[in-house]
């Protein structure tokens, strides 16, 4: 039998197993387990599929924060329990078609949309990633906000 590209992709991800480097004391939670390494660096093989995420990546609900966030926090809801994704999708839409409405940067949209179909095709790790890169976009976009905000300040100053 011979594989295309995305046969390949799929078969090596079915096959081969994932392997976590853990810095000491790093928390990590392996379908809805939240598991801590000890005090040295450690090394996980997960030999089957399973719903992984880091430390870095899981958001309390106290930091969801802005819209991004308010698109990237029911993903991971989907992400760590498939077995019940009704409410977090329906919230997840909801967000996103938000996002999308205000949203004119062409990358961006193209983005949320890629996202969209991860989602639906219940790819959420993949579409954690997606939400990563349309947040890192809004902290740009706050940042230029913020030193708008602060130049507008500053000259307000110099002509008072």
């Amino acid at each position: 039998m011979t594989y295309g590209v995305t046969d390949t992709q799929t078969w090596l991800e079915e096959t081969m197993p994932l392997k976590l480097s853990l810095k000491p004391g790093e928390k990590f939670v392996v379908n809805g387990a939240v598991i801590q390494n000890g005090d040295r660096r450690g090394v996980l093989l997960l030999q089957n599929k399973a719903s992984v995420l880091r430390e870095k990546d899981i958001m309390q609900p106290d930091e969801v924060t802005s819209p991004a966030r308010r698109i990237y926090f029911p993903v991971m809801m989907m992400y760590l329990d498939p077995s019940d994704i009704s409410q977090p999708y329906e919230e997840f839409v909801m967000r996103m078609t938000e996002f999308m409405s205000v949203i004119k940067n062409p990358v961006i949209l193209k983005e949320c949309i890629a996202c969209s179909k991860d989602v639906m095709a219940g790819q959420y790790y993949k579409a954690l990633s997606r939400c990563r890169t349309i947040m890192a976009y809004e902290e740009e976009c706050f940042e230029h906000v913020n030193q708008g905000l602060s130049a507008d300040g500053e000259a307000d100053r110099e002509s008072a």
